[in-house]
């Protein structure tokens, strides 16, 4: 009897499958189409880790019985080549990242080859090849290119926005818009038009805290910082104000969140982008400011809260450190104190601020604002749990209702109005009680209501005494995009007069330029500056750019005249069945939601969403009970 020599046999037909191209596809309209896609991997020199198999494993068994149920299987497979590990080695090395990472994919091949899995490697991509980062770059004009309308609540052309401007119209206009009438759009000059124009862009640039990596010589997104060090490496992170390019994602916030509905995702990473959103609806609220701010118009601080109908019960008011009156506020006996401390509290991380509730910081300004309602003189503190980019960068501070200002009141012997509630049980505000005063304090018109309608009752008396209106907030920032390295996609921009302006399409792609160190400048530019002749932004794209298309380029991954054609989209339309990890649900498959919608408004894609369903594979040192 022969041995079964089970490596020679899968070797055979390994090299039968290759030669005969036995899992190519083509687009059949005479049978269902099925579209099984992995989170394809970045090329690490590591090779392969067992976690990258536990899935792809999982969906080559899917595509294999689609297929033999008479289903046109489309089960592609690239790299996600752009990113820090190798630019890192480039450092270290000196070797271009483009050799380490032709090598690691070359490592990955054979690994994944000798595998055996079914893919369709006819179709593969690298973000890091030109001819794929060229569609890439195209969509960032596109972004660059459209805003965000409000009454139509989709994506636009630029030209539409222009139009309403010719006629006088200001369209929901944001922070920062000048106060020249734009019934004279055409006379307010070119530079003037721009800065106004890139208010409203989908991809903008302006100055905004960021995640700064010294040691990485790199900006990072909220999800690379994890305790207050950079994920890969653990170096040391700082907050810093920065000129940066960013993506108007919050502008989906809406739709992000609605449309999960209609997804079959698993529910917890549903929960998590919900959360990551954080719609809560409530109304702003200004505090007059006891004694006016030297050289500033305004005389108010805004809050926005949820619990309008608390607002008997503040005792105090907290700004985020990054605040623009954080300092300002700082009379001269705690201004010193005050300036140190929003040192420590701006380079603490988001997530850590978020996060701990045992060690609470603030600093107290010295100054005072007047309760709208009592008249009474309420302290201005500065305090790390409240994040700029969330609200207005203030939260009024009610301990009796908010865990947070609690503990904050609590540590710092501040004032706890309490609400009393009714005998019966029932929520009813009948009065406020001061407890460490041992006061009441009549609640005024919010008497006799219950919670429901006392807070429409408080957002109704906030309106009609000018102090502020009802809103709908959303904890979801913009995402910033540019990066200070060099293993990155170029951005396709040129400065005029310090105006950005987008390349024209056909001069795309802008291929990544040569430097002679992987560093930044001397002077602290990122490393493209070094490049010689190098005339466009010097900043290049993050990781997860090329990440939130990918999908529709393995539809048609070798046009050369646009990302993929409409007869391709039109059959594969949108992932069928998506498998990865669920440690990116607030970062990749956030991203690839608002481009896909993107893209879905400007007409591009037929749908806007990229996946229907979505399975985690699982951690494979994870705990279950």
């Amino acid at each position: 009897m022969s041995e079964y020599n089970f490596k020679k046999i899968e070797e055979d037909w390994q090299q039968y499958w290759r030669e005969n191209s036995m899992y190519k596809v083509n687009e059949d309209t005479t049978k269902p189409k099925y579209f099984v896609l992995d989170m394809f991997p970045y090329p690490s020199g590591a090779g392969l880790h067992v976690g990258h198999p536990l899935g792809y494993i999982a969906s080559d068994i899917y595509a294999r019985y689609k297929r033999l149920k008479g289903f046109n299987v489309l089960h592609p497979m690239g790299y996600d080549s752009f990113g820090l590990p190798a630019e890192q080695y480039a450092i270290q090395t000196g070797q271009h990242p483009a050799i380490t990472t032709e090598t690691n994919i070359n490592r990955y091949r054979e690994q994944l080859d000798k595998i055996g899995f079914s893919f369709d490697w006819s179709r593969e991509v690298r973000t890091s090849d030109p001819k794929f980062y060229k569609w890439t770059q195209w969509i960032f004009i596109q972004l660059f290119n459209s805003w965000y309308n409000t009454e139509t609540d989709k994506s636009e052309p630029i030209e539409t926005l222009i139009a309403k401007f010719e006629k006088g119209e200001i369209p929901a206009p944001p922070d920062g818009f000048p106060k020249q009438s734009t019934d004279t759009w055409n006379n307010l000059g070119e530079k003037v038009q721009q800065e106004i124009l890139m208010l409203y862009r989908n991809a903008y640039l302006s100055e905004t805290y960021v995640n700064w990596c010294p040691s990485l010589g790199t900006v990072l997104a909220n999800d690379e910082v994890k305790d207050g060090v950079s994920e890969r490496g653990g170096h040391p992170v700082e907050r810093k104000l920065m000129m940066q390019w960013s993506m108007r994602i919050s502008a989906y916030a809406e739709r992000l969140l609605n449309d999960l509905q209609q997804l079959d995702w698993p529910e917890p990473l549903k929960d998590s982008q919900t959360n990551w959103i954080g719609k809560s609806k409530g109304s702003s609220l200004k505090f007059e400011l006891e004694t006016a701010i030297d050289g500033e118009d305004e005389k108010h601080i805004e809050v926005f809260t949820t619990r309008p109908d608390t607002v008997f019960g503040v005792s105090f008011l907290t700004l985020a450190p990054e605040h623009d009156w954080a300092e300002k506020l700082a009379t001269d006996e705690h201004k010193d104190a005050v300036k140190e401390y929003i040192y420590y509290a701006k380079n603490r991380s988001e997530r850590e601020r978020q996060a701990e509730v045992k060690n609470i910081t603030g600093q107290f300004t010295g100054s005072y604002i007047i309760h709208p309602f009592t008249g009474k003189q309420i302290p201005i503190w500065i305090g790390d749990y409240v994040l700029a980019g969330y609200g207005t960068g203030a939260v009024m501070g009610v301990p009796a209702h908010d865990s947070r200002d609690h503990a904050f009141a609590t540590h710092f012997g501040l004032d706890i109005i309490q609400v009393i509630t009714a005998p019966e049980g029932h929520d009813i505000i009948k009065e406020s009680y001061d407890a460490k005063l041992g006061k009441c304090i009549n609640s005024d018109f919010l008497n006799g209501f219950d919670v429901k309608d006392s807070i429409i009752k408080a957002i109704e008396e906030i309106e009609k005494r000018g102090l502020g209106k009802g809103k709908i907030n959303y904890r979801l920032r913009d995402a910033i995009f540019g990066r200070q390295r060099y293993w990155g996609e170029p951005i396709p921009i040129y400065y005029k007069d310090g105006i950005p302006y987008v390349l024209d399409e056909k001069e795309l792609p802008l291929i990544l330029p040569e430097v002679d160190k992987y560093l930044p400048t001397e002077s602290g530019e990122p490393p493209l500056a070094r490049a010689a002749g190098w005339q466009y932004e010097t900043t290049t794209m993050p990781g997860w750019a090329g990440s939130s298309w990918y999908m529709f380029r393995y539809m048609d991954p070798h046009n050369t005249g646009e990302f993929a054609s409409k007869e391709s989209m039109k059959y594969w339309q949108q992932v069928d069945l998506y498998i990865g990890g669920s440690e990116h649900a607030t970062g990749h498959l956030l991203y690839v939601r608002f481009w896909t919608k993107f893209l879905y408004d400007m007409g591009f894609v037929p749908v806007n969403e990229p996946a229907k369903k979505l399975i985690n594979q699982g951690m494979i040192q994870g705990w279950s009970s």
